[in-house]
């Protein structure tokens, strides 16, 4: 890994830990139990993509939640730049997280395989 690799890496753990307080500190009840499951960062680290844990959230809720993290956005910048000291906080985009969809997808796919032979 490059150190510039080791940097970024550093950012995504930290904010994986960072994001869930912040989420905590806000007086929406929508938004305090949000769990997050990945956080990447671009190479530069200018932007990050937050992904969140869909269990239990129907499509209009995702919908609604999502609404509400861009109305906040400042407000966790802002906690990650105090919190951590940083002079520059990457900007936030968020999305649910449906990988754990795609895996159950394609195990049911191999059954089907594994059933046929």
């Amino acid at each position: 890994m490059t150190p510039s690799e080791i940097k970024r890496k550093r950012t995504e753990s930290i904010l994986k830990e960072v994001l869930p307080e912040a989420f905590s500190m806000l007086d929406d009840t929508m938004l305090n139990t949000l769990i997050v499951n990945d956080v990447v960062c671009s190479r530069g680290r200018y932007d990050a993509k937050v992904y969140l844990d869909k269990t239990g959230i129907d499509e209009l809720k995702q919908k609604q939640i999502l609404d509400r993290l861009k109305k906040v956005r400042g407000f966790l910048k802002n906690y990650v730049r105090e919190t951590q000291g940083w002079y520059r906080v990457p900007n936030f985009t968020f999305d649910f997280d449906d990988q754990l969809d795609r895996i159950t997808r394609i195990e049911e796919l191999f059954k089907q395989i594994e059933e046929r032979k």
